[in-house]
């Protein structure tokens, strides 16, 4: 891992790695022509690599896993006026995604140790117009996904499960992007597995992936991944379990390290999980009003920004959407509270050796 320049703090990192292998792909796709096909041997073997990673599902590449995410939808069915359930506090374009098909949002509660949803918060948002759930592992928090599926396939109800933050993690062994009834994957630009751009949605339904290949039918693939971005995918796939192992490692030093500072807290995961971190989250631990606790953490963000600590805000969640735009379960407190209160630290650093680890611990110290 490369730093910016010498006059940058040793914990401000490039990314993407300028990998050789990832050159030696470009050439590769260059000479042999496929960089400027429609179809080659590049795709291929990207979607041949995720399906035996991820249970030799089917695999759609696609032009990014925000997309994904909305393919994954209209492949499980869900049509204009049908509800599909997701946190309160998720990314953006996955509310989006529900409503570029016409469906209604239906909002739920967070775990106040987490950033995704529990099976009773979700047994309360399923109604007879519920047709999917939409579960996302953020943050290096690995969602309750075994429970949850169990929870909506009781009802009836299909899963979409975004393990765009997580590629490689798992838990109880099994990798996450396979429990879902779809699964979405991310390769953007700042992701662990980059090509700037697209994304893949995985099924075992031969009925999803039938209706996603439709949808996308438009005299050719109208959101396909380009061969020039496959090409750079499976080299950093060989190197993904170890990256994630010495991530993994990483994150759990730099707990220990700022474990004991009362303005922060992290969430817990659970012991048989193995997350994968393209951001290491934590809150600020306190409950002062949602205004209160957003100025405290612009506050710190700017001290953060002084010192390059390269940690930011979370997401703003849909707690201020319209009710015209979606129905909410509940008052959505702990969802209202990770909008304001959220840290991420992007994953970069946590490549790097213990003493790079230690000094970003002494400098987010000096902060508060």
């Amino acid at each position: 891992m490369a730093c910016v320049n010498s006059q940058q703090p040793s914990y401000v990192v490039d990314w993407p790695r300028p990998l050789p292998e990832v050159q030696a792909a470009l050439q590769r796709a260059f000479a042999s022509g496929d960089w400027g096909r429609y179809a080659g041997q590049e795709c291929e073997q990207l979607a041949t690599l995720l399906a035996n990673m991820h249970g030799n599902q089917d695999v759609h590449l696609c032009s990014s896993g925000t997309l994904a995410v909305e393919l994954a939808l209209r492949g499980l069915g869900v049509n204009a006026g049908d509800e599909v359930v997701l946190a309160a506090y998720d990314f953006p374009g996955n509310f989006r995604a529900i409503e570029a098909i016409g469906a209604l949002p239906v909002l739920v509660d967070i775990q106040p140790d987490g950033w995704s949803y529990a099976p009773e918060q979700l047994e309360r948002a399923i109604s007879p117009q519920t047709v999917a759930i939409i579960v996302s592992h953020l943050h290096g928090n690995v969602a309750p996904i075994a429970e949850l599926c169990a929870t909506a396939h009781r009802a009836g109800v299909r899963v979409v499960e975004d393990a765009c933050q997580m590629p490689g993690g798992s838990i109880g062994g099994r990798a996450l992007g396979t429990f879902g009834d779809a699964s979405v994957l991310s390769f953007g630009g700042s992701k662990l597995l980059t090509a700037g751009r697209g994304g893949a949605v995985l099924s075992h339904d031969p009925l999803v992936m039938q209706r996603i290949r439709v949808f996308a039918e438009r005299g050719n693939d109208a959101f396909a991944l380009s061969e020039l971005q496959a090409a750079v995918l499976p080299c950093q796939l060989e190197r993904l379990a170890l990256d994630n192992q010495i991530r993994h490692a990483r994150a759990n030093y730099l707990r220990s390290l700022l474990i004991d500072v009362a303005a922060i807290r992290f969430s817990s995961l659970p012991d048989n999980s193995l997350p994968s971190y393209y951001k290491f989250g934590f809150r600020l631990n306190a409950d002062p009003q949602q205004s209160e606790m957003t100025t405290a953490r612009q506050q710190l963000l700017n001290r953060f920004d002084e010192r390059k600590i390269p940690i930011g805000a979370g997401f703003r969640g849909f707690v201020q959407r319209s009710r015209r735009r979606c129905r909410a379960v509940s008052d959505l407190i702990e969802a209202r509270r990770a909008a304001s209160d959220t840290l991420l630290l992007h994953h970069p650093v946590l490549l790097c050796p213990a003493n790079v680890i230690e000094e970003l611990a002494m400098a987010i110290r000096a902060c508060f």
